[in-house]
């Protein structure tokens, strides 16, 4: 039979003050009688229903240890639970195991997560971010209407870039239905093109047929004819003379700045 819930003990305490009897007690909450006995008995005795307190297995570390371990993961993100559980001496006297730290750690809420990916930045590139940004604090509207910000996404349609993860027994490491066939070039793929402004999206342009080979790979004169010929220069020509205080002089100027 199911235990009572902690909510249904005062419950269970107030139907035996009204008068129940215990196994109409039992019959309501759906336990055995033995249930209903237990807890008047700790009720007269302790004066509360609330369940005792059990000792269960004692813990392998020290509240100050386990604050050692979250510090340790806060300064150095990319360390292990492994390497931190090598270097902590449990009260056991021994090295704690890589579970405890990771316990520990998700109890003061820290979560073993995949890095998410960026540029390296060193510091001159840094210090070049800062200077733009704050140059262009202080733009209207007017101005950023005049720039335009593209970016491209490359994408293989062979196979997944990420991790692959495949459910098999042991020794079936190379069977037919758990190994992912890929190109050793890479695979087909293709490349994706964009851009916003003001108000305002460029694109898509997809290149298609990318892979290795003459003619497959995406060349100036090919980004010229595909991106900046039908897009670009067009959107130059829009906003050339719209308030900038160094308006593009004509689409060629625009084109020649673009490819240097």
């Amino acid at each position: 039979m199911p235990r009572l819930a902690s909510a249904e003990h005062d419950r269970a305490i107030g139907r035996l003050e009204a008068g129940d009897t215990p196994d109409a007690v039992a019959a309501t909450f759906q336990c055995h009688i033995s249930t209903i006995y237990r807890l008047l008995q700790r009720f007269v005795i302790t004066g509360s229903t609330a369940d005792a307190e059990r000792s269960g297995r004692p813990r392998v570390t020290t509240p100050r240890q386990g604050r050692h371990i979250f510090r340790s993961h806060v300064a150095h993100t990319f360390r292990t639970a492994a390497e931190t559980a090598r270097t902590v001496i449990g009260t056991h006297q021994a090295p704690i195991s890589r579970q405890t730290a990771s316990r520990r750690l998700r109890f003061r809420g820290l979560r073993n997560c995949r890095p998410a990916r960026g540029p390296v930045l060193t510091v001159r590139h840094r210090q070049a971010r800062l200077h733009w940004a704050q140059g262009h604090l202080n733009w209207n509207n007017v101005r950023w209407q005049n720039v335009l910000f593209s970016d491209e996404s490359h994408f293989c349609i062979d196979h997944a870039y990420g991790r692959v993860q495949v459910w098999r027994r042991s020794g079936y490491r190379y069977a037919d239905n758990c190994v992912v066939e890929n190109n050793a070039w890479g695979g087909p793929s293709l490349m994706l093109w964009g851009a916003i402004g003001h108000n305002q999206g460029l694109g898509p342009v997809i290149f298609q047929g990318l892979g290795p080979g003459p003619g497959n790979s995406v060349t100036a004169q090919r980004y010229m004819d595909q991106v900046l010929h039908p897009h670009v220069l067009p959107f130059f020509q829009a906003h050339g003379n719209s308030g900038s205080p160094a308006p593009l002089r004509h689409p060629g100027d625009a084109l020649a700045s673009v490819i240097s």
